[in-house]
């Protein structure tokens, strides 16, 4: 009778990453010969540990969920006990309710996976009117550039009159801010002489 578990393996921070592969073919090769299954392996890295063991204060933290049977729990725990490279490991039972959301999850992912083919199947046709619209937007784009550049081109001269009927005026204007300023200056200078 299989049962859900999880395994949770601390390696020594010195170990090469050789080292910990072969654990972990072994694991795996242990799992498929029972006809066990490996649902996910977690691997977190190295993390500090929460004492020293062996005089180390790191290791590398890796968890598999499994479906197993008993037998190849045993299995399991006595290939590791032995290994040199693994500080610490355990192996418990997962929650149920863990495991039913789990399932649920991979199902609703399998579901979505099989309704994405039947989508791509969809996007082919969609794919053919999409050229066509790319194609007429393209065309339309060129028109609509030379009109800009003939408003950029239009604007220069536009603004090579304007600055010569200002050069015009400018003279008018000038007269006119200086007779301003004058007359304000002289009012101040009766203010001032008043007080």
């Amino acid at each position: 009778m299989s049962r859900d578990y999880e395994l949770g393996v601390i390696f020594s921070p010195e170990a090469s990453e050789e080292e910990t592969r072969s654990v972990m073919d072994r694991i795996e090769q242990i799992v498929a010969t029972h006809s066990g299954q490996i649902v996910r392996v977690n691997q977190w890295g190295r993390r500090r540990l929460a004492y020293p063991i062996d005089r180390h204060r790191d290791g590398f933290y890796v968890f598999l969920d499994m479906v197993l049977t008993p037998e190849t729990v045993i299995e399991i725990e006595r290939t590791l006990k032995v290994s040199e490279i693994v500080l610490r490991e355990m192996v418990r039972k997962r929650d149920p309710k863990a495991v039913q959301r789990e399932r649920e999850e991979r199902e609703a992912r399998a579901a979505a996976a099989a309704a994405a083919p039947e989508a791509t199947e969809e996007a082919p046709a969609n794919a053919e009117v999409t050229p066509e619209a790319t194609t007429a937007t393209t065309e339309a784009a060129p028109e609509e550039a030379p009109a800009s550049a003939e408003v950029a081109e239009e604007a220069p001269a536009a603004e090579s009159t304007a600055p010569t009927a200002t050069a015009e005026e400018t003279p008018a204007a000038t007269t006119a801010e200086e007779s301003a300023a004058a007359d304000t200056g002289a009012e101040n200078n009766e203010e001032q002489i008043k007080a």
